[in-house]
């Protein structure tokens, strides 16, 4: 009867990851992830230059859309600008808009 009880508990009484207070498994998992740092504040780079097609190329995914800030680790400030960046450069043909299967093998 008292397990019978338990699934009527509270989260935080019976343990449970959804609510409640965190286990200490996931206290662990959470310290082993490091935040990723901004590699333009860590260069302290100020201006993303859109002419530097190598630095540009490394925030752009295989597909040909820019990566997000999550999977960069850029910060907020730069992700703009390197947003900014990586346009005035396709409008110059200096980066593509699409792959090249995309655009070869589309109908």
């Amino acid at each position: 009867m008292a397990e019978d009880r338990q699934f009527n508990a509270p989260a935080a009484e019976r343990g449970d990851r959804r609510g409640g207070a965190a286990t200490a498994a996931t206290q662990t998992r959470s310290r082993l992830r490091r935040r990723r740092v901004c590699a333009f504040c860590a260069d302290k780079i100020e201006n993303i230059d859109y002419k530097d097609i190598n630095t540009l190329r490394r925030f752009i995914s295989e597909q040909g859309q820019i990566e997000s800030r999550r999977r960069t680790g850029t910060c907020a400030r730069h992700q703009r600008r390197l947003t900014l960046a990586v346009k005035r450069a396709r409008f110059l043909a200096l980066l593509p808009y699409t792959a090249e299967h995309v655009r070869r093998y589309s109908s």
